[in-house]
């Protein structure tokens, strides 16, 4: 019986170790590291329009509290709309 564990446990290495290879062997061919490149570029693109979105919220948010504050300070709203119906 401890031998069939053995086998088992042999057969088992040798199939994880084959997989391994051919994923090593796949990542090193021109497929494979245009495959990586892509995955990479797609994963930037990702970040970048994340980082955008992020940034327009924050802006839309700065722009509402000097808004507020001006507002706020004078009674005036500015802006094209707001002068068109102060006139």
């Amino acid at each position: 019986m401890s031998r069939l564990f053995w086998l088992g446990v042999g057969v088992a290495a040798g199939v994880l170790a084959t997989r391994k290879a051919n994923q090593a062997a796949h990542a090193a061919t021109p497929a494979g590291i245009g495959a990586n490149v892509g995955e990479g570029l797609r994963e930037l693109a990702t970040a970048i329009g994340s980082f955008g979105a992020e940034v327009r919220a924050g802006m839309v948010e700065r722009e509402h509290v000097r808004l507020e504050r001006v507002v706020g300070q004078t009674g005036h709203t500015p802006g094209r709309r707001a002068r068109r119906a102060n006139e």
